[in-house]
C-alpha cells in the first residue's frame, strides 16, 4: 500500500471532513476518524451534527461529571470510569473521546466548572490521568482538554489569558503535565483563548517548547471546535488537526504558504505524520463488551463514593429504617444530573429520588414539588410543601442550581441558590427542624441559609444513577467518603479572582497569580464556609505517629467509630525558610483508605520530583530551594492532624523580591495594582485595542454593540435580546451563547467551507460601516470560494483514483 501523498492531500488531512470526522485518503491507508464529546459519557450524535449538544445523540451511560468524581479522590475509580467510557466509545464507533476536561477552577463562576475536576492541579492531573489510562486501555484515543489557561466562558474564543510564566507552569500547566507524563494521551485539545498574546492552537511556546520538547508528548494536537485561528501558524507552531471542517479553505491557505515560501513542506509533513500516528495507535479490537446494566451500576458506585456530607448536626443521618419522610423539591422528581452544552449525554436510563426511595427502607409520607425550577414565587406549591412536611419525621429537601445557571457558553454572575428555594427552606424550618438538604450543583454555592438545615448532602451532578447513590447515603447503606475538591467561600467577594473575573475586554488578567482557591484562603487567612478537602463521615478517624524522611511521610490511620468507612488522608507542603513567594500550603499527595471499625493501617505518601519544586523564571526551569519545609497530613487543608518539618537539599534560595511583589509575598492578592502585576509578568500589560479602533476578524460578535455600522449594532441588540428571552424561559439557547461570544473568524471555521476567510474579512468591513465594499467583497468572495473549492475537491477526487506512482505524489 502506498504511503505517498500529494501536497494537497497533506494540507487537506489537517482539517476535518465534517463536524465529527477527519478526512480519509484510502489509497494511502489513511482512514477517517470519528471524534465525539465524552467527558462523562459518549455523545455520538445521530443525523445532523452540532458541537453544542443541541441535536439528539445515541444513548450512552451518563456518569457523574468530573466535578463530582473529583470529590471521590479515588484514582482507581477514575480509571474505571475511563475504561467504561472507552468501551462505550468503541461500541458507538467513536475513535477519539474528547475528554477529560481538566482546566483549573480559578473562579466558582466559570460556567463550565461542572466539567472540570478541581482548583488544584495535582488532584486534577492525577484523576485525569486515570481517565486517560482507562479510556486508552480500550484501544481508542483520549483527548484531554482544554490546553490551556481556559477559565471563563465569556469571550472564550476571543480573550487573551494574561498570566505570568511561573503561575502558568505551576497552576495551569501542571495538571496537563501529569497527564502527559503519567498517562501518555494519544491526542490533546487546544483551547479557544489566546495565552499571552498567542492563540493556544498556534502557540509555539505551549505546543512545541512545553508540550513536545519538555514533556515528550508525541501525539496529535486537535483544536477545539472553531478554535483554529491561522491554519499556517498552527502548522508551524504544533497544531495538528483543525476541527470541525472549514471546507478546503484552510488547505488553500497552506498550499499558498508553501508556494510562497512562508511554510516548508517539511513542516507540513511533521503534522501529517502526527495524524498518521494517531490513526495507527487506535485499535478497537482491545475493547471489552459493554453491558448496560453493569455500566449503570458502575455509575451508581462512582456517585456513591463522590457524595459529600457537609453537615450532620446531632447525627440526624443516617436515617433509620421506617423513618417517615416527606420528599420535597422539583429536583427530586426531575433530577439535575449533568451540565448543559457539548457534554450533554442521552442516558440509557435515569433514576429520580422518587424512584430511589422505593425499597430504601424509608416510608414516603408524601411528595411535594415545592417550587418552580425556573424561579419565581408560587404560593400554592410552597403551601403544599409545608403541609407535607408537617406529616413527616424528616424532610428530604432537594435544592440546587437549574440548567440555566451552569452552562457551557455562559458564566454565572453570582453563587446564590434561587430565591424561591431559599424562601421555601425558611418556611419549612418554621414547621420542623429535621430538614436534610440534598444539593445538586456543579460548582460552589453560598449558603447563608445553612442554619436552617440539620444536615446537608451534596451530590453534585451525579449522573444517571446519582439519585440512587444519594438515597443509599441517606439510609446508611453507603458511608459517605467524598471530600470537596474545591473551596466553598463564605461570599463570592472572598474569592481571589473576584475583581478580575471574567475579563470583560480582550484580556483576562490572572492577577491573583499562584493564589488560586485554598492556596489563597490559607495564605491570606480568609475564613471559608467549607475548606478544600472537607467532608464528614458516619465514622471517625484518628491520625498518629507521623514520621517524615527524604522519601515521604508515614503515619497511622485508625477507624475509631463503629462502622466501616473510608478516609481521604491528604499531604500538604509549605516552605518555612525564606525564598521565592509561595502559598502557605499546597497539596502534594493523598491516599483514600478504607477501614473496618477499630482497624488501623500504616499509610505512606511518597514524595516525588514535584513535591518541593517551583518554577524559576530566571533559570527557565524547575528548581528546588534548599531549606526547611513544613509537612502536614490531615482530613482537609485546614484540618491538619499531624505535622513535621524536613530539611530539603537543593539550590540556594532565590533573591527575596518582597519589596517589588508585596502582595504576592503576603498572599493579599485580591486587589493587585497594574504596576505590581507588570513586575510579576516581567513586561507591560497589553493595550486594549477594541475601544480605539475598528472591529477585526477576531473581535467577538458581542463587540458589534460598539460597531460603526448601525446594522451591526442592531444585529447585536437582537442577538442579546434572544439570549435574554431564552434565559427567562428557563431554556438557555447554547447556540446563541456561542454566537454572541465567538469571533467573526469562526464564521469561516464553523460553516463547512460555505464561508471563506476572505468572506469573513468582507463581513468585518461591512460591520465597520463600509457597506458597499463589504457586500461586494462577500459576493465576490462567495463565487471565488465556491469555484476554488470545487477545483480542489475535483483534484482530490482525481488523485484518489490515480495510480500510486503518480508523479504528482510526494512522500509524507
Amino acid at each position: 500500500m502506498s504511503h505517498e501523498l500529494t501536497l494537497l492531500e497533506k494540507a487537506a488531512l489537517l482539517s476535518g471532513a465534517n463536524i465529527w470526522q477527519t478526512r480519509a485518503v484510502e489509497r494511502a491507508g489513511i482512514r477517517a476518524l470519528t471524534l465525539s464529546d465524552g467527558p462523562h459519557g459518549i455523545r455520538k450524535q445521530l443525523g445532523s451534527g452540532d458541537h453544542l449538544g443541541i441535536n439528539a445523540s445515541a444513548e450512552a451511560t451518563c456518569f457523574p461529571t468530573a466535578a463530582t468524581v473529583a470529590n471521590s479522590w479515588d484514582l482507581e475509580l477514575a480509571e474505571q470510569v475511563g475504561e467504561a467510557l472507552g468501551a462505550e466509545a468503541v461500541a458507538l464507533g467513536v475513535d477519539v473521546v474528547l475528554g477529560p476536561g481538566l482546566n483549573i477552577k480559578r473562579s466558582p463562576l466559570c460556567g463550565r466548572n461542572f466539567e472540570y475536576f478541581s482548583e488544584d492541579p495535582f488532584l486534577s492531573g492525577t484523576l485525569a490521568a486515570g481517565y486517560v489510562r482507562g479510556i486508552q486501555s480500550q484501544g481508542v484515543a483520549a483527548c484531554p482538554k482544554h490546553f490551556a489557561v481556559n477559565s471563563q466562558e465569556h469571550r472564550r474564543m476571543a480573550s487573551d489569558s494574561v498570566v505570568d510564566e511561573r503561575t502558568l507552569r505551576e497552576i495551569y500547566l501542571t495538571a496537563f503535565e501529569i497527564v502527559v507524563r503519567d498517562a501518555a494521551p494519544k491526542s490533546i485539545m487546544s483551547s479557544y483563548n489566546l495565552v499571552n498574546g498567542a492563540y493556544a492552537h498556534e502557540s509555539a511556546h505551549l505546543l512545541q517548547t512545553v508540550l513536545r520538547d519538555e514533556w515528550g508528548f508525541d501525539g496529535a494536537v486537535i483544536s477545539d471546535w472553531g478554535g483554529s485561528n491561522d491554519a499556517v501558524e498552527a502548522v508551524r507552531a504544533g497544531g495538528t488537526l483543525e476541527m470541525p471542517s472549514p471546507g478546503l479553505d484552510s488547505a488553500r491557505q497552506l498550499l499558498a504558504a508553501v508556494a510562497e515560501g512562508r511554510l516548508t513542506e517539511a513542516e507540513l509533513d511533521v503534522r501529517v505524520q502526527e495524524m498518521r500516528t494517531l490513526i495507527d495507535r487506535i485499535d478497537p479490537s482491545l475493547a471489552r463488551a459493554v453491558d448496560a446494566q453493569a455500566q449503570h451500576e458502575l455509575a451508581r458506585r462512582v456517585a456513591e463514593q463522590s457524595q459529600v456530607l457537609l453537615k450532620n448536626d446531632d447525627a440526624l443521618l443516617p436515617l433509620a429504617e421506617g423513618t417517615r419522610v416527606a420528599i420535597i423539591g422539583d429536583f427530586a422528581q426531575t433530577p439535575r444530573y449533568q451540565g448543559a452544552g457539548s457534554s450533554l449525554v442521552n442516558p440509557t436510563r435515569l433514576s429520580s429520588a422518587l424512584d430511589a426511595v422505593e425499597g430504601s427502607g424509608l416510608a414516603l409520607v408524601s411528595f411535594a414539588q415545592g417550587f418552580r425550577r425556573s424561579g419565581g414565587a408560587d404560593e400554592t406549591l410552597a403551601a403544599e410543601a409545608v403541609e407535607a412536611a408537617r406529616a413527616a419525621d424528616v424532610v428530604l429537601l432537594y435544592l440546587g442550581l437549574d440548567e440555566t445557571s451552569e452552562s457551557e457558553g455562559n458564566d454565572r454572575t453570582h453563587m446564590e441558590l434561587p430565591v424561591n428555594q431559599v424562601e421555601l427552606l425558611n418556611r419549612l424550618r418554621q414547621s420542623t427542624d429535621r430538614i436534610v438538604v440534598v444539593l445538586a450543583a456543579g460548582s460552589a454555592i453560598e449558603m447563608p441559609w445553612i442554619d436552617d438545615a440539620r444536615a446537608i448532602v451534596h451530590g453534585y451532578l451525579g449522573g444517571q444513577a446519582g439519585a440512587e447513590a444519594t438515597m443509599r447515603v441517606l439510609t446508611g447503606a453507603v458511608n459517605p467518603s467524598g471530600r470537596l475538591a474545591e473551596t466553598y467561600p463564605l461570599h463570592l467577594e472572598d474569592n481571589p479572582s473576584h475583581a478580575y473575573f471574567p475579563g470583560v475586554r480582550e484580556a483576562a488578567e490572572y492577577r491573583e497569580g499562584l493564589y488560586v482557591g485554598y492556596r489563597y484562603y490559607t495564605t491570606a487567612q480568609v475564613p471559608v464556609l467549607f475548606p478544600f478537602g472537607y467532608g464528614l463521615s458516619y465514622t471517625t478517624f484518628a491520625y498518629g505517629d507521623v514520621r517524615v524522611d527524604d522519601a515521604g511521610v508515614t503515619f497511622t490511620l485508625e477507624n475509631t467509630g463503629d462502622v466501616e468507612g473510608a478516609e481521604v488522608a491528604q499531604l500538604y507542603v509549605g516552605r518555612v525558610s525564606n525564598g521565592v513567594h509561595r502559598p502557605a500550603r499546597e497539596l502534594k499527595g493523598f491516599r483514600k483508605v478504607r477501614l473496618a471499625p477499630g482497624e488501623t493501617a500504616t499509610v505512606t505518601i511518597p514524595f516525588d520530583e514535584r513535591t518541593f519544586r517551583h518554577y524559576s523564571v530566571a533559570q527557565g526551569g524547575w528548581s528546588v530551594e534548599a531549606g526547611e519545609y513544613w509537612i502536614g497530613v490531615g482530613a482537609s487543608v485546614e484540618d491538619i492532624r499531624g505535622v513535621a518539618t524536613l530539611r530539603v537539599e537543593g539550590e540556594a534560595a532565590a533573591v527575596d523580591r518582597r519589596a517589588d511583589l508585596p502582595s504576592y509575598y503576603s498572599g493579599q492578592v485580591a486587589h493587585v495594582s497594574d504596576a505590581e502585576f507588570e513586575v510579576l509578568l516581567g513586561r507591560a500589560l497589553p493595550a486594549h485595542t477594541e475601544a480605539r479602533g475598528p472591529l477585526h476578524a477576531n473581535s467577538p460578535l458581542l463587540a458589534m454593540h460598539q460597531a460603526p455600522s448601525p446594522l451591526a449594532r442592531l444585529a447585536a441588540k437582537v442577538l442579546r435580546s434572544l439570549i435574554d428571552r431564552s434565559q427567562r424561559r428557563g431554556k438557555p439557547d447554547l447556540n446563541l451563547f456561542f454566537l454572541y461570544n465567538m469571533p467573526f473568524r469562526a464564521i469561516g471555521k464553523m460553516t463547512n467551507g460555505a464561508v471563506s476567510m476572505e468572506m469573513v474579512d468582507a463581513i468585518v468591513t461591512l460591520v465597520n460601516g463600509k457597506h458597499l465594499r463589504g457586500i461586494g467583497g462577500v459576493v465576490s468572495g462567495f463565487f471565488r470560494n465556491r469555484r476554488e473549492s470545487k477545483r480542489l475537491e475535483a483534484e482530490l477526487a482525481s488523485t484518489a483514483s490515480a495510480p500510486a506512482s503518480s508523479p504528482a505524489s510526494v512522500r509524507a
